[in-house]
């Protein structure tokens, strides 16, 4: 009966300590493509930033070139 009762604690230890493994090596894994969502993440938001920048300058320009425009319409009013 003891021989029995030690292989079952055998097996349940070794489907315990092969589950637990499982468990550690999925965490691992999640762990490490979080990092990795988490850099293209931040790439993305630099991008964005970046775009948003581009914009806010291109609109400068555009109002700049509408200011230009309106004072060489005014100049060739005033020069003819």
């Amino acid at each position: 009966m003891t021989t029995d009762f030690l292989i079952s604690m055998t097996g349940v230890l070794g489907s315990f300590l092969g589950t637990l493994a499982g468990i550690m090596i999925n965490s691992k894994l999640m762990n490490y493509r979080i990092e990795q969502l988490e850099k293209k993440v931040d790439k993305h938001n630099k991008v964005i930033d970046r775009v948003y920048s581009l914009e806010k300058h291109t609109a400068v320009i555009d109002e700049d070139i509408k200011v230009v425009n309106h004072r060489l319409s005014d100049l060739e009013l005033y020069h003819k």
